[in-house]
């Protein structure tokens, strides 16, 4: 007899969280046969996002991309033109799907953006508060757990990183 596998989180899920926070969901993922770390995983993003970092860490080359005209928005609101798109191989745990990513050229802390179609090819649910995402596989639940450390890591640069923007926009301004 087939029990349905629930996706769902306790309070035990958060037993190695430090409580309380609202840091973002980052995790480590194996992309093109590498492990990748700084990967948000955003159930609000509606496309896997790839930023510089990653794109030449992985010695990806502008031949490798497909076209995609589509501008996007970033988390600044400013419109963003994709370089292309790309095609990779992403492990969790021990499920391997096929991702395609949006290459983008502007600086993030993460070195990608993993969103719902993602999230919805592993049958996956995400729980920021948990720090936790799980998805079925092979009839039983798999988990991917996040790195509060990387998290805020990633927050301190963004807003490092802000600071020098308009400190950089100020002088260049004469001001």
């Amino acid at each position: 007899m087939d029990i349905p596998l629930v996706l769902g989180f306790l309070d035990e899920d958060k037993a190695r969280t430090i409580q309380p926070y609202d840091d973002a969901l980052v995790v480590t993922l194996r992309i093109g046969g590498y492990d990748v770390r700084r990967v948000m995983v955003d159930q609000g993003s509606a496309a896997n996002i790839m930023y510089p970092d990653l794109y030449k860490g992985l010695g990806l080359k502008p031949e490798h991309l497909t076209a995609y005209s589509s501008p996007l928005v970033s988390f600044e609101g400013r419109m963003v033109i994709p370089k292309g798109q790309i095609r990779l191989p992403v492990q969790a745990v021990t499920d391997v799907v096929e991702v395609d990513f949006i290459v983008v050229d502007v600086f993030s802390p993460y070195m990608t953006i993993m969103g719902r179609p993602w999230l919805h090819t592993l049958g996956a649910v995400s729980f920021t508060l948990h720090q936790k995402v799980k998805y079925p596989s092979g009839g039983q639940v798999l988990e991917i757990v996040g790195s509060q450390a990387a998290a805020r890591h990633c927050l301190v640069a963004a807003i490092q990183h802000r600071l020098e923007a308009e400190t950089s926009a100020t002088a260049n301004n004469g001001l």
